[in-house]
């Protein structure tokens, strides 16, 4: 037990550092763009922006390249590597001096996050043995889970009120916490000799690998557009104080906390009638909140419904990556974060991009929406070309099962 709390504190730092960031954009905006912000708030919440998608960027370059290239090494020592390099990049961001170093670091924080995941994941599953294998993958995500109804709102007031870098420094020493933790309680795990990157590469040849990427990539987007500005919605917009922020940040995770789990239930029923459904539904939610922002009340409920409907997708999306990626199992798993986290990358660029070109603190919203239905293209146009040829996977993986083998990397037993 004390392994895997080890490993569940680190997750809980993850999901800290990514996305304690979006509720403090005003305060890092005011603080390392003071000029920009003096002339335009909006266009200097716009800029911070930026370091959401480096963070993201960041993982998504190291998710399939850390994962694999260190494969062959003894998994324990790979944690302990990867929690301590978490520890330092973020604590580079508490002492970063200028707008310019902190978007670096946070650049470098993303690297090691999927990896983090995706080894740590193997490694839980292994100390409960075989039966529980998705009992320890679960108890490691709780972290996560624990991070965005818990972690995220409290960090967020803790910075509005004593500074944004004291919410950095918490997670600092959450990782420097994990790094110990995992060097004393987590067994020795053997690593896979012989194992190499170039073959698992192999798994960009597959035509509908590129097409689940792109639905992760672009739709899941549409979450990331509203969350990413979530906080100036809540003050300029609806004209709430600032601690207001950390609790529909409460109410924004355990939508996301119930979408994952209800998501996964109804991908495993139907995974094409619910992806598709899914993305419309997204849709509509990020629509309803760009028309009723300025009530508090509504910008909650569909703001709730936004990470529900995303959340909800997660699992949809792992498996149907999982379904085409024929035996490149692994690189697929990581690949999932990859994609996600463009998606990151890409709703917190547009939403800025939509804010500093004069379109308001809500136009996010609308970026979402149009980031949901571009998602939907790229999922029908997956299924069209998959009926057209005839080629459709042959083992269709349960959600449930997906979303453990995307962070193990283990091959499913066939069915």
């Amino acid at each position: 037990m004390r392994a895997l709390l080890s490993l569940a504190i680190g997750s809980f730092g993850i999901g800290m550092t990514e996305f304690v960031v979006m509720g403090l954009l005003p305060n890092i905006g005011r603080d390392l763009l003071p000029t920009a912000y003096a002339a335009s708030p909006d266009d200097a919440i716009a800029q911070a922006g930026w370091l959401i998608s480096l963070y993201a960027l960041g993982v998504v370059v190291g998710a399939p390249t850390i994962a694999g290239s260190v494969a062959r090494f003894p998994r324990h020592r790979v944690m302990i590597v990867l929690a301590a390099a978490l520890a330092f990049f973020t604590l580079l961001t508490v002492i970063a001096p200028t707008f310019e170093l902190v978007a670096a670091s946070r650049f470098l924080a993303g690297l090691p996050h999927g990896a983090y995941f995706g080894i740590g994941a193997l490694v839980a599953a292994d100390v409960l043995g075989p039966g529980n294998r998705a009992k320890g993958v679960a108890f490691v995500l709780t972290g996560l889970t624990i991070a965005n109804v818990v972690g995220v709102p409290l960090g967020t007031l803790l910075g509005q009120q004593v500074g944004w870098r004291a919410a950095f420094a918490v997670v600092a020493g959450i990782f420097a916490l994990a790094t110990l933790c995992i060097a004393l309680f987590v067994p020795t795990h053997p690593g896979t000799p012989g194992r190499r990157l170039r073959d698992e590469l192999r798994v960009f040849r597959l035509g509908q690998v590129w097409f689940a990427l792109g639905i992760g990539a672009v739709g899941f987007g549409g979450f990331f557009a509203m969350y990413s500005y979530i906080a100036p919605m809540i003050t300029d917009v609806a004209g709430r104080p600032e601690w207001a922020v950390s609790l529909v940040l409460v109410l924004v995770g355990i939508g996301m906390t119930i979408g994952n789990i209800v998501g996964g239930a109804l991908a495993d029923k139907d995974l094409r009638f619910w992806l598709c459904t899914g993305l419309i539904a997204l849709g509509a939610a990020s629509v309803g909140l760009a028309l009723t922002a300025e009530w508090i009340v509504s910008l909650v409920l569909f703001a709730f419904l936004v990470a529900f409907c995303g959340a909800a997708l997660s699992p949809a999306i792992q498996t149907r990556l999982m379904d085409v990626a024929e035996d490149n199992q692994s690189i697929a798993a990581a690949l999932n974060h990859s994609a996600l986290n463009i998606g990151n990358s890409l709703g917190a660029f547009l939403g800025g991009l939509a804010i500093a070109a004069g379109l308001g603190l809500v136009a996010p919203a609308w970026v979402g929406a149009a980031l949901a239905v571009g998602g939907l293209v790229v999922a029908v146009l997956a299924y069209r070309v998959e009926d057209r040829t005839g080629r459709h996977p042959a083992h269709r993986m349960p959600a449930a099962e997906a979303a453990q083998t995307a962070i193990t990397g283990s091959i499913p037993t066939q069915r």
